[in-house]
Order: structure tokens, then C-alpha cells, then sequence
């Protein structure tokens, strides 16, 4: 016979409370199974700390957590082995704890229905209404002579206290599913819960599944036989593991298992710290693609090796979103609104620890292994670029380990720095930094190292210390390598350093070496040339009698007239070149300033950047074209009337160099490339007519 120990209200003010739950919160319904768990793990951990404090010498047993499905019942159960509850720890536990500040609680959320609260504010034994409609706790202590009791509840303010007959130690709580809610009677639905808040917990999670009876026996005489236990978390957390213990192997198995399908990480960080607060975690580099939503964060925030969250945006900072790992702190408030979170004293704190030791990292790579630096670099510098401009402090850091790519044929500096040959590469290891017990390890490249003639990169204070004599505190640098690849070229036949700056972050961050190096004038290449590109003893040149005026102005009139364009501001130079052929008969130039101008302007107005009507046409007048174009326009000029056949041609050959020279700068759009397709047949067609003529 069951003895009734108890019964009553749980609370004179909380008629309120279980309707907040249920309606609330049912978007976030299946944090119930993640509450649940979470105490049991509880439950489990008190027990030790009783036993190795001497409180308890009985036989503890094997951990487990076990979650019961019976479909026929309707009731999915989740029970422990853990330190149990007497009848007076249930009054205290669970009839008043939860409920204490029930009417503070109210009147408080009572306006907020979209605030998340389970998991928050202590309610987490309570979520388990917002799937149930009865719910039992069945209980026994690990104390001595401790009376079994079992607590029930319908869902309203009423329960039920009684004696129960269990005879193990431990807290088994059985929910009795609502008939919209059978969705968890389904043991994938289960195992994809637990995979996603539970699966790193420190204690095996089993799952049993009750058959119903067989057809064709009566009920009441059937047996009921459950499956086998299957343990369905990975129990392991890695990053509370000791960094000395786990291998490089173990750290990709874990990446593979949280991204899937996604290339291996370049290298990452071991974080440990317990002073002054409370960090583990494992933070990846990975490959990044070009398009990188860099305002959308991977890191997974675990407490107490329960997932709490997909992502740490209010935690880490912004620059190191596109980082992927996990971080576990007991120490982030979660009771709490996303503006108060980030502007939480500690938050702050653990935030700036994070980029600190990731600077670390990256400064040790930098100076045991610049190679690898390097090769990671294209992925790396995107982190390192973005928090240079959003992080002082981080700036500070990486100011000396910021490389580019560059045009300069004298050897590798960063090799040469480095202390190393070429191909040489350490082994791959674990360092241990500080007392806190942080951890680095790299991954061990699986491409070759950088041999020579591969591209060499340098530092900004070692390309200007270079260059200080030819061109003092000027950087020329280049943003796409396809389309100013001809005024790279110039440049580097004359023996100017050009420096790469062709990442999608590059446009914003040359603005940003401006502001930290005001004495410096950095010149995308084809801004303007360099007077050590030009010709300056050809500017001289003769008068014809005939015009009044220089080949040079000849030409210039030329094509200011075939192309009729008044936006186009036509320039001739001679390109200085032992081999004149070899340079483009011209190139466009567009003014540094205008063209940031209008690049901030489209960027302002979340517009396309398009071409500049207003450009520099330079023609150059040491191209055998260029002279040849200006023998067959002689006599031209001043002819009246119809236009002869060799100043058609002109005229088309200035459309064509013209047209050269815009290709070499941007693609055309699909007018622009049928006008030049159309002229390019005109061209060969008038050149083969007067070579047959």
C-alpha cells in the first residue's frame, strides 16, 4: 500500500507559471531532454564529491544515464545513478528552489514572450511540463536507512508525495507525453537531442526502447521486453582533455566530426586557463573561401560540456567569427540579454584573452616556422587584416607578422628570417604556454614547402627599408593580378617592388596602412607611373613645319579625334624599355583619389562598382604601333572633304588600341565586346587589303 506523505500546492503565487512554460516557451520545447540530463549529470557529480569527501563509502558503481522510450505508455523516462534525494531534499528542491521568485519571475518576463528562459533562470526541471501532462519523480538517497519517495505532478499547482518501493540508488524522472508531443517517443528524435546538447557529457547516455506486446497475446499477460541499452553520446570531450595527451589525429577526428565535408584546419589553439575565470576550449583556423560571411560565427559555446549555443558572437571578438572550434566557460553569464552579454565585464575579459593567445599563436608560427606561415597565409591574413582594423590591441600583436606577396626577385625575406632552408619543416608539436596551460599545435602541411622561385613575401617595414633610396615612403601595390597584370609588368622590368594586395578585405585595409603609416603614399599601379618609367629623354622631340607641332601632339590630336570623347583626357609618354615592343601601346590610368572616391560611393550605396567614364588614356609613343600609327596619319589631317581610306584606317586602329588597353583594366560588357570584335574584323581586313593591294 502506498503511503500519501504529502499533499498540497506547490506555491500560493505561481497559478501563473505553468501557462508561461507551455505557451512561452514551445519554440525551445526540446531543451527539456538537455535540462533533464544535465541534472542528472548533476546528480551523478554530487555523489563523488560526497565519496571523496568521505561522506559516503559505499560502492558507486558505473555512472550512466539512461533515457526510457515506451511507446505503449506514452512516457519517455530518464533516470540516474547519482546521489538521489530524500523526501525533504524533494520539498526543498523541487517544490520551493524553483519556484522562489515564481512572482518576481512573472512580472518580470510576463511582457517578454520571445525571450528565451529555459536553461536560464533555474526552471530546467520545470521545462519538462512543456511537453508533459503528468510528470513523476521517483527518487532514493545514497543516505543510509533514506525512505524511497515519489513525487507526481499533473501540470498543475498541485503534487503528490508518497512513499515508492525503489530499491536503487538514484532519481529516475518519467514524463508522460502530450498526444502533440510523440515526436519524442521517437529514438532518432532522441539521438539527434542528445547529439546535439549532450553529446560531450562526462558520463555514458544509454537509450533503451521498450517493445510493445506482440499481437495476439493478451496485455495484461504479455511481456514487455526492452532493447539493449545503446550508449548514444561520445562522452569524450577533447578539450577538456590534457593538450599532452591528445595527438594530431585526435584533433582532426574532432573537426571532422563537428564540420563535416570540410576541408582539414590549417592549425589551432588548445585553450586552458581556470584564472581568472573559467576557459577550455579548441579553436580551429580553417581554409576560407573568398565569399566568407565573416559576420556569422561556427564556434560552438559549450558550459560545463552542455552545447548551449551554435554560435559565440557576443563572446569572441568580431574578427574571429570565421574561426570554428568550441569554447567552454562556466563563467558566461546566460541569463542574460545579448546587448548586457556583451557589454559584461568578464565577457569582455575572456574576449580579449581569446585574440590575445591567438595572436600568440600566430607569432609563434610566424617566428619557429615562417614557411608555414606563409602557406598559410591566404587563409591566415584574412583573421589577421580583419582584427588589425577592429582590435587595437590585436593590431599591436600582429603589426610586425603582417606579409604580402611580392614582386621583389631577391629571395624570400621570410625564409631567410626564419633562420631555415627552404624545405625544411620541424616536426609537428604540442607547446605548453604559461602556467594556464594553453595549448598550440600545427597541422603538418601536406604540400611542399616554398623552394626557390616560388612567390616570395616580405613585411611593409623591410619593403620600405629596400626601397628607401629608389623611392622613399612610397608603396606601389597591385589589387588584381590578371587585370593590371601589364602595369605589374612595367613596373617590374623598371625594378620596382610591387606589393599584392588582392584579398577581398585589401580595399579596406589599404585605407586602414594609410591611417597607421601617415608618412607613406601607397599607389595601386595603375593610379599613375612612376617618372623612372618614363622616357624623359624623348620628350623633346622636333616640330613638323608643316603642322606646327611635335609627333607627340599629333598623336594626342589623333585620338582625341577618332575617339571623341571628351571624359577621356589623352597623355602621351614614352614607356622607358630596352625592348619597345614588348610595352603596351597604352594604358588606362585611373587617378588614386577619384577612384577610392567612387569605390567608397558604391560601397555606401550598395552599388556595383563601375568603370569611370572619366580615365587617363596614355599612349605610348616609343610603341613601334604608336610611330606607325603616326606616319600613316601624316597628310591626314589636313585633308578636306571625304576621309581617305588610310585615315579610316587610323582611326580604326586608335579604336582598337583604345580597346587593348580598357581590356587590359576591366572586362567588357556584352556591347562592348561586340563593338570590339566588330572593329578587331575591320582592322585585319583593311591590313590584308593593303598588304594584297
Amino acid at each position: 500500500m502506498t503511503t500519501i506523505l504529502e499533499q498540497g500546492n506547490i506555491s500560493i503565487h505561481t497559478e501563473n507559471i505553468f501557462p508561461i512554460i507551455k505557451k512561452w516557451l514551445y519554440s525551445d520545447h526540446e531543451i527539456f531532454l538537455r535540462e533533464l540530463v544535465s541534472n542528472a549529470v548533476d546528480a551523478i557529480n554530487k555523489l563523488k564529491m560526497v565519496s571523496h569527501s568521505g561522506e559516503y563509502s559505499g560502492d558507486l558503481g558505473e555512472p550512466e544515464i539512461v533515457i526510457t522510450i515506451d511507446k505503449e505508455k506514452k512516457t519517455l523516462a530518464v533516470s540516474d545513478n547519482g546521489i538521489g534525494m530524500t523526501a525533504d531534499e524533494v520539498k526543498k528542491y523541487i517544490n520551493q528552489v524553483a519556484f522562489s521568485s515564481a512572482e518576481e519571475f512573472v512580472q518580470k518576463y510576463k511582457a517578454s514572450a520571445d525571450q528565451q528562459i529555459i536553461g536560464h533562470f533555474g526552471l530546467g526541471f520545470y521545462s519538462s511540463f512543456m511537453v508533459a501532462s503528468h510528470v513523476e519523480v521517483d527518487t532514493l538517497s545514497y543516505q543510509p536507512g533514506s525512505q524511497a519517495v515519489n513525487w507526481a505532478c499533473d501540470g498543475s499547482t498541485e503534487f503528490k508525495l508518497s512513499e515508492s518501493e525503489r530499491r536503487d540508488r538514484g532519481t529516475t524522472v518519467t514524463l508522460t507525453l502530450q498526444e502533440e508531443e510523440k515526436e519524442y517517443l521517437e529514438p532518432y528524435r532522441i539521438r539527434s537531442l542528445i547529439k546535439k546538447y549532450c553529446d560531450f557529457m562526462p558520463f555514458p547516455i544509454k537509450l533503451v526502447v521498450v517493445e510493445p506486446p506482440k499481437e495476439g497475446k493478451e496485455t495484461e499477460a504479455a511481456e514487455v521486453t526492452p532493447q539493449a541499452p545503446e550508449q548514444i553520446n561520445r562522452q569524450k570531450a577533447p578539450w577538456k582533455e590534457s593538450p599532452s595527451s591528445l595527438s594530431k589525429e585526435d584533433y582532426l577526428e574532432f573537426y571532422r566530426y563537428l564540420y563535416p565535408f570540410q576541408e582539414d584546419p590549417l592549425l589551432w589553439v588548445h585553450l586552458n586557463t581556470d584564472y581568472p575565470f573559467v576557459v577550455n576550449g579548441i579553436l580551429y583556423f580553417p581554409k576560407l573561401r573568398p565569399d566568407v560571411d565573416t559576420t556569422k560565427g561556427q564556434i560552438k559555446l559549450f558550459c560545463n560540456q552542455v552545447f548551449v549555443s551554435d554560435n559565440c558572437e557576443e563572446v569572441i571578438p568580431r574578427f574571429l567569427l570565421p574561426l570554428r572550434g568550441v569554447i567552454d566557460s562556466v563563467d558566461i553569464p546566460l541569463n542574460v540579454s545579448r546587448s548586457f552579454l556583451q557589454n559584461d565585464r568578464t565577457v569582455r575579459r575572456i574576449a580579449d584573452y581569446i585574440a590575445k593567445k591567438v595572436g600568440d599563436r600566430l607569432k609563434e608560427l610566424y617566428r619557429d616556422d615562417r614557411n608555414e606561415y606563409i602557406r598559410c597565409w591566404q587563409d591566415l591574413g584574412t583573421f589577421v587584416k580583419f582584427g588589425s582594423i577592429n582590435d587595437d590591441k590585436f593590431k599591436k600583436q600582429v603589426e610586425d607578422i603582417l606579409i604580402y606577396r611580392t614582386t621583389w626577385e631577391g629571395g624570400s625575406s621570410a625564409t631567410e628570417a626564419s633562420g631555415q632552408e627552404s624545405g625544411e619543416q620541424p616536426a609537428p608539436k604540442v607547446e605548453v604556454q604559461s602556467g594556464e596551460g594553453d595549448a598550440w599545435q600545427d597541422v603538418t602541411p601536406e604540400t611542399p614547402q616554398p623552394t626557390a622561385g616560388t612567390p616570395a613575401y616580405t613585411t611593409l617595414k623591410e619593403y620600405l627599408e629596400r626601397n628607401k633610396e629608389r623611392h622613399p615612403n612610397r608603396v606601389f601595390y597591385c589589387t588584381d593580378e590578371v587585370t593590371q597584370a601589364t602595369y605589374v609588368e612595367l613596373h617590374r622590368k623598371q625594378g620596382i617592388e610591387v606589393l599584392f594586395m588582392d584579398s577581398f578585405i585589401d580595399t579596406h585595409f589599404v585605407s586602414f596602412l594609410e591611417r597607421e603609416h601617415p608618412d607613406v603614399k601607397f599607389s595601386r599601379v595603375d593610379a599613375d607611373l612612376d617618372d623612372t618609367l618614363l622616357d624623359k629623354e624623348k620628350e623633346s622631340e622636333i616640330v613638323d613645319p608643316k603642322t606646327n607641332k611635335t609627333r607627340s601632339e599629333q598623336i594626342k590630336e589623333l585620338f582625341e579625334k577618332a575617339l571623341n570623347r571628351p571624359k577621356i583626357t589623352i597623355r602621351t609618354e614614352a614607356l622607358k624599355s630596352d625592348d619597345p615592343q614588348g610595352t603596351p601601346p597604352a594604358i588606362v590610368l585611373l587617378p588614386e583619389h577619384l577612384r577610392r572616391l567612387r569605390e567608397m560611393n558604391a560601397l555606401l550605396q550598395q552599388q556595383a562598382i563601375e568603370f569611370p567614364e572619366e580615365h587617363i588614356l596614355l599612349i605610348n609613343t616609343a610603341h613601334p604601333l604608336i610611330q606607325n600609327l603616326a606616319s600613316l596619319s601624316q597628310g591626314i589631317i589636313l585633308q578636306e572633304g571625304g576621309q581617305s581610306p588610310s585615315a579610316e584606317l587610323a582611326n580604326l586602329i586608335c579604336h582598337h588600341v583604345y580597346d587593348l588597353a580598357l581590356m587590359a583594366q576591366k572586362g567588357f560588357d556584352a556591347d562592348g565586346m561586340k563593338a570590339f570584335v566588330e572593329r578587331s574584323n575591320q582592322v585585319l581586313t583593311r591590313l590584308t587589303e593593303r598588304a594584297t593591294a
